[in-house]
């Protein structure tokens, strides 16, 4: 890392011990979401409410279809981002280095996990991939609340060498609260969150894409957010990785009763993946479908419903921890090709026009 790169805190032992605070919880998360039951527990992505019409004389070649699309101003060999995971952490490193070579070597994109770790406390661990993947698309992460407070304090210049440093070709800047409120210590005023991604927007030279974690994003937060210039969202929306969730087991094993109960109380909270993208859509925004997104056929309901890319986390952190991870993009990848196939759609842009049927609470979220 740059020299000029440096943590907002202080030295000593206080920083040492945040540090392995921070480090602890990144590997905790790492954990549960390889092996842990931090999944929605009712709550679905409602793409099971979405049916793409099968057309019988597609007139195509399965070998001919074409999955290059743009995201964020680059191209991709096809709509997938290895979305969002982890980094801060000793074991983050091997995880994200094989990642952002696999989004490399197939042309896709990879997002970092939050790096509110290097930006505040100087953790390096799981943040320079670039030597392993020096086309692919890199988004880096960064929570609003820890955008705001650094704009406060410092101003644009650490943001800028965040993102200049590791490399990113645009910055996530993820909103939370439903995580934050029920994890011990998190975040509690989210206030200026608007006014911090408009600052962003004009004083950082790269994208910025507006993104939840695990909770979705609603037309009306994406209208307000296309009101100030945002053009690039990810839903994260409800039915797959529930982050609270995630936060509730952990307060299981250190956390107080009232924690645990809030937890449990809030762990389904969110929209459904797929409403999220209908409530986006039409909007002028490019969208990033996430949460709980799982395989070929959910991302092409999801460009059907108005995405422009679909991204998969836990689903390729799981394979990356059996050594099955080139073999699940390959999957997903013919999958979508098949769903290109089977709905007469020779490319991903046609799969976005193609008929589909909406039923059961999906139709209810759209109303």
């Amino acid at each position: 890392m740059p020299e000029s790169f440096a943590p907002s805190s202080t030295a000593g032992s206080t920083v040492d011990s945040a540090q392995t605070g921070i480090a602890s919880r990144k590997s905790d998360h790492i954990a549960l979401c390889v092996d842990g039951d931090v999944g929605f527990e009712h709550k679905t992505t409602l793409f099971d409410d979405v049916e793409l019409v099968h057309d019988a004389l597609p007139e195509l070649s399965l070998d001919d279809i074409q999955l290059q699309t743009t995201f964020a101003g680059r191209s991709l060999m096809a709509p997938l981002i290895i979305a969002a995971m982890t980094g801060g952490t000793a074991e983050a490193t091997a995880i994200n280095r094989e990642l952002a070579a696999a989004a490399q070597r197939f042309g896709l994109g990879f997002a970092f996990g939050s790096q509110r770790p290097l930006l505040v406390r100087g953790i390096r661990d799981g943040y320079f991939i670039r030597d392993v993947a020096p086309d692919a698309l890199v988004l880096g992460n960064i929570g609003v609340v820890q955008a705001r407070d650094t704009l406060e304090s410092s101003g644009v210049g650490p943001l800028r060498e965040l993102v200049r440093s590791t490399g990113c070709d645009a910055l996530c800047v993820h909103l939370n609260p439903a995580m934050e409120v029920v994890q011990p210590g998190g975040d509690r005023d989210f206030r200026g969150g608007i006014e911090t991604i408009r600052r962003l927007i004009g004083e950082l030279d790269c994208t910025i894409i507006v993104k939840e974690t695990g909770c979705g994003l609603s037309r009306r937060v994406g209208e307000r957010l296309r009101a100030i210039g945002v053009t690039h969202v990810d839903t994260s929306g409800a039915g797959g990785t529930s982050w609270v969730a995630v936060e509730l087991a952990r307060a299981r094993v250190a956390g107080t009763a009232e924690e645990q109960a809030l937890g449990a109380r809030y762990r389904d909270w969110g929209i459904p993946t797929a409403a999220s993208v209908m409530q986006l859509s039409g909007l002028g925004l490019s969208i990033c479908a996430t949460g709980g997104v799982a395989n070929g056929l959910d991302i092409a309901k999801a460009l059907a419903l108005g995405a422009t890319v679909g991204g998969i986390a836990r689903p390729f952190l799981q394979a990356q921890a059996r050594g099955q991870l080139v073999q699940a993009i390959e999957t997903v990848l013919e999958e979508l090709r098949v769903a290109c196939l089977l709905t007469g759609s020779a490319t991903v842009q046609d799969l976005r026009s193609v008929p589909r049927v909406i039923g059961g609470r999906l139709r209810a979220w759209n109303n």
